[in-house]
């Protein structure tokens, strides 16, 4: 029994090291690692357009939700702690029963317009980040929802699970610490979501799961070094440093390179 286990892990992981573009997702997953940890977001708006060129999307979905839920011990004891869990029960609430829709696109979507999508849902998130907006008002359980339910469904459809989370957050008033808890918990429920619907479409591969495994350690270490950096009184810095880190993913990501 030994000798099968061992032999399928040793296929597994040969598998995985045989993954097309191995090199540049180690070091994009170590990227996106270090932003996760000190911004608590960040993490599939660097890896999706960067692995979209590797991966189907659909794959890159399953490999950058299984990450994230491997590297759940590293992370997220210290955002459940730190985090307004009420608030983050309804945005993940409204968001887990938004995901069915989206995982009904991404089986509907071509690839090609998946990729643009990806593409195309970060790089609105980030404008709208750099540019400084901000909404004043006060946004009440009814908005709270909406938010999640968007989520959900960008999530489903092209892995971006964090940009309306992250834009509610960052265009308000809240501090980074708060912001960086509750966008953290809220991510790791939903990566069960839709995961969990990923399994139920039948999209959830072996080698995609080894791929998870594999990219999980350099993630991993990413976010420990993440988590040392960060400081509240560096609010600034670390959102330029994940704006930088983003936008470049985008660039490299972007199908017109890649055809």
């Amino acid at each position: 029994m030994s000798g099968v286990v061992a032999e399928a892990v040793t296929q597994g992981l040969a598998g995985a090291f045989a993954s097309p573009g191995l090199f540049v997702l180690l070091f994009t997953c170590l990227a996106a690692g270090v932003v996760r940890g000190f911004a608590g977001f960040g993490s599939a708006l660097i890896i999706m357009p960067v692995a979209g060129i590797f991966l189907p999307v659909p794959e890159a979905i399953v490999v950058v939700m299984g990450m994230g839920v491997l590297t759940w011990p590293v992370i997220v004891p210290r955002a459940a702690r730190e985090a307004d869990r009420r608030q983050v029960a309804v945005l993940a609430g409204a968001a887990i029963l938004a995901a069915p829709l989206g995982l009904w696109l991404l089986g509907w979507l071509p690839q090609a317009a998946l990729r643009w999508c990806v593409s195309g849902a970060a790089a609105l998130t980030l404008a709208a980040l750099i540019s400084g907006w901000r909404y004043g008002g006060r946004v009440r359980w009814p908005g709270l929802a909406g938010v999640g339910a968007a989520a959900g469904v960008l999530g489903g459809t092209t892995g971006l699970t964090g940009p309306p989370v992250i834009l509610f957050y960052l265009a308000g008033p809240s501090g980074a610490a708060v912001v960086r808890a509750n966008t953290i918990l809220f991510l790791a429920l939903l990566d069960i979501a839709i995961i969990a619907g990923l399994f139920w479409q039948g999209r959830v591969t072996a080698s995609a799961l080894w791929l998870a495994l594999l990219l999980a350690i350099p993630y991993a270490v990413g976010i420990l070094v993440g988590q040392r950096l960060f400081a509240p009184e560096h609010e600034r810095a670390y959102r330029w440093l994940a704006y930088g880190v983003i936008a470049l993913a985008i660039v490299s990501g972007l199908p017109i390179f890649h055809r």
